[in-house]
């Protein structure tokens, strides 16, 4: 009986991510992406940067008001983004 070596392309990629250790930045790059659409336009216009390090969000803002508000919704908004991305990417997010 022979063996064969042959997988489908979604196997091959899956592992050529988990072997270069490249699914914790897509996962990270999916989250930052889906920042729009759980935070809303109007909050997205307030942002200046969004950078993920060491399983923290960095938050970067125009208002402290704003930033205040949203300090208010950090285990939900924690919540909702992970749940975007079907991982646990973040587990803190920091508003500056």
């Amino acid at each position: 009986m022979k063996t064969t070596n042959e997988q489908t392309l979604k196997e091959a990629i899956l592992q050529l991510l988990k072997t270069y250790n490249l699914q914790n930045g897509i996962n990270e790059t999916k989250l930052i992406n889906s920042w729009e659409n759980i935070a809303g336009k109007m909050i997205t216009n307030h942002t200046e940067d969004l950078y993920i390090k060491n399983k923290k969000l960095f938050i970067k803002l125009d208002s402290p008001a704003l930033k205040h508000e949203l300090s208010f919704a950090k285990t939900k908004l924690i919540k909702s983004l992970n749940e975007a991305v079907k991982q646990q990417v973040i587990e803190d997010i920091v508003f500056l």
